[in-house]
Order: C-alpha cells, then structure tokens, then sequence
C-alpha cells in the first residue's frame, strides 16, 4: 500500500514540508516541518506549521509521526509546537546524539541540555521499520550532509532530506561539522539501490538556473540518469572533488545558528531564564 503526500513549500527557507497519509487507516506523519523565525527581531511564528495543522485536522486524520530527517541548519523545526497540538512521536536519526555533542560544545549549551536525544520520542537507527497506520515504512542511515541524516522509505516514497535536491540542482553540502562528501557519495548509492519507479521528494528547491518553477518530486531513475553532481558514470572521486569545490563557495545558511540551537532540542527553544525569556547564543568566530 502506497501513502497519499501532501507537499507544503514553505517559501522563506524554501523548504518542503510533508503530509504523508494512510488514505484506508485515516493517519499520518508529517515529515520536515518549519518553525516561521526572523532572525532580525528573534520573533518566530508558526504560520508554516499552522497550515500543517489545518491540513490534518481538515481530513480528519490522526497524527502519528513527526519525522526529522536531520538536525536542519537552514530552518527551525516546528516540530515541538505540532506536538502540542496534534500529538504525535518525533523522531529522527540516533546519530543526532554525535550532532548534540558537537554543537553542544559550539554553542556551550551546559550540562542542563542532554546529549542524549532523549528530547525525540523515537531515534531510529539504519532498517528501522515503522508503519503509518497500514503502510509499511523503513529508515536508511544516509549521512554525508550531517551525521544523523536518514531516508524515510514509505510505501514507494522516500523522503530524501538535504541528501539529494532536484536532478538539475545536484546534492548536499558537505562542509557542516560531521558532514563528509564520500560518506555522502556512498549515502546517494544506496537511495539509488531502491527500485527505479521510486517517488523521491526533496526538503529543499532553490530553482536551478533556467528553471521557473519550484519542484521537489523526482524518481530514482530520474535522479540516477541525470543528477547534475552524482548521475550514473560519476566516480567516486569525482563526485568528492567536485562537491569539496563548490563547498568552499557556498555562505553559512541565514537561519544556521538559531535553526540548530532549536532543533538539536526537537524543535524546542532552550529554556527560559530567570527573567522568563528564552535566548539563543550567536557564538563568536566559532565558524
């Protein structure tokens, strides 16, 4: 049985978010979802995460999942606020634990933030299988990007994260702590290992040159045949030489240093102060 998606586009951070539903069992998980924050004010807002909601309590479904599939550094997760509303298990990757340590240190969060990825209901680790509701759903370990990225296999869709984007955009950075592009390269190998006629949905589009429109759903072969980084016939150093170059180009995401902070938590701000507010730390040379 094969899940109906829903795609929402979040156009701030051009990111995808998803609605992924047992149309029979009437439930669902939502993968990837925004957290609105304007880095200015530091005022967030959950307009993104809001129309999830809305979405879902339209058809009646029942919530199940929320499925990260990495420690995003270019929106924050909407994850905590969703919960609270809906219910439902957050989940992601078990290597988010490498992740927490790392940007603990970074961003000095103190022994009150745990390292454990106790914050997520559920940490999957590589053929993990799960159902929504009747639909069978398997998780590959798929890092390269960050060290806790996954694939979610649903039915014959694969929600891919920042691993892969469209075919005429290419692949992931691989310049963040912990990210390695021939981990990335071997990554993209197994995604191209599932059967040809595979639904792959991005969690990002920026519109390649020439391109008009955003998109985010391909297929395996699609992407096998012509991704612009990683087609069949590029070697692995290849692909390694290539990647390691345009990184050095590329600037820090805008939303980096808050989008982290927030969502190695699940989605949530660090607690408040005496003075009842919540602070993010903008750390200094750290990058």
């Amino acid at each position: 049985m094969n899940p109906e998606v829903t795609s929402f586009f979040d156009e701030d951070t051009f990111t995808i978010s998803y609605v992924v539903a047992d149309p029979v069992d009437k439930v669902c998980a939502i993968i990837d979802p925004v957290l609105g924050f304007d880095p200015a004010s530091g005022c967030s807002n959950t307009d993104s995460a809001d129309e999830l909601i809305a979405f879902i309590e339209k058809h009646r479904l029942k919530l199940e999942w929320i499925l990260e599939t990495h420690v995003h550094a270019d929106h924050l997760s909407g994850a905590s606020h969703i919960q609270t509303q809906l219910g439902g298990k957050i989940a992601i990757g078990a290597q988010v634990v490498e992740v927490q340590k790392t940007f603990g240190i970074i961003f000095n969060a103190g022994p009150e933030f745990r390292r454990d990825g106790s914050q997520f209901e559920m940490l999957f680790h590589d053929a993990d299988s799960f159902k929504i509701g009747g639909i069978n759903a398997t998780v590959i370990h798929t890092p390269g990007h960050t060290p806790a990225c996954i694939t979610y296999v649903i039915g014959d869709a694969a929600f891919v994260g920042d691993t892969l984007f469209m075919p005429d955009y290419g692949s992931a950075r691989c310049d963040f702590p912990g990210g390695d592009a021939r981990t990335l390269y071997d990554s993209i190998q197994r995604i191209f290992a599932l059967p040809d006629e595979t639904r792959l949905f991005m969690c990002h589009d920026y519109k390649a040159p020439g391109r008009d429109e955003y998109q985010w759903e391909t297929t395996v072969k699609i992407q096998r045949q012509t991704n612009l980084h990683i087609h069949a016939g590029v070697s692995e150093d290849e692909f390694v030489t290539l990647r390691q170059s345009r990184d050095k180009t590329l600037s820090m995401p805008r939303l980096t240093l808050p989008a982290v902070q927030v969502n190695m938590r699940a989605g949530a701000f660090p607690s408040a102060e005496e003075n009842g507010t919540a602070y993010l730390k903008l750390p200094i040379n750290a990058f």
